[in-house]
């Protein structure tokens, strides 16, 4: 993990980020009362401690949601989901960006991004307080490396 210093064009402001490479994971879900959180409730009975979960429906496939969610480590957190019929995602490529929040900053992030040639497949954020979060979705593993070269950039 590397942090870069990053700071608000009028403010002479510097913030660290921390960029990472994340695994997501996907598995079905019923769309049905309780669904979810059957899922969900598997991998809290082995202490997983998930800092992104995404679920909506499926269109496509009536009666059925999907979940996305990271991180998981270790072999018992992976056996459980495994259980549970997730699976580490092969097409989404994901890169974790966190630091302290302010105004325009994921415009400056995904900009960034855009300006290097890369289009993003999705994107989630959330702050809470100070800090964000934002999951950055690519279509490939190179994607994803070049996402991180590029944010590590950022001045």
């Amino acid at each position: 993990m590397r942090s870069t210093d990053i700071g608000p064009a009028n403010t002479g402001e510097v913030m660290k980020l921390k960029i990472t490479r994340a695994v997501v994971w996907a598995a079905d879900v019923e769309d049905r009362p309780g669904g979810l959180a059957e899922k969900l409730g598997a991998l809290a009975q082995v202490g997983t401690n998930l800092d992104f979960i995404l679920a909506r429906r499926a269109p496509e496939s009536p009666g059925m949601g999907v979940v996305f969610l990271a991180p998981l480590k270790g072999a018992t957190q992976i056996k459980a989901a495994n259980d549970t019929g997730f699976l580490k995602t092969k097409m989404i490529h994901a890169v974790r960006v966190e630091g302290a929040n302010r105004p325009g900053l994921i415009s400056e992030i995904t900009g960034a991004i855009a300006s290097a040639g890369i289009s993003l497949r999705g994107c989630s954020a959330t702050a809470i307080g100070k800090r964000f979060v934002v999951y950055l979705a690519l279509d490939g593993a190179k994607e994803a490396d070049r996402a991180v070269r590029v944010l590590r950039r950022l001045s």
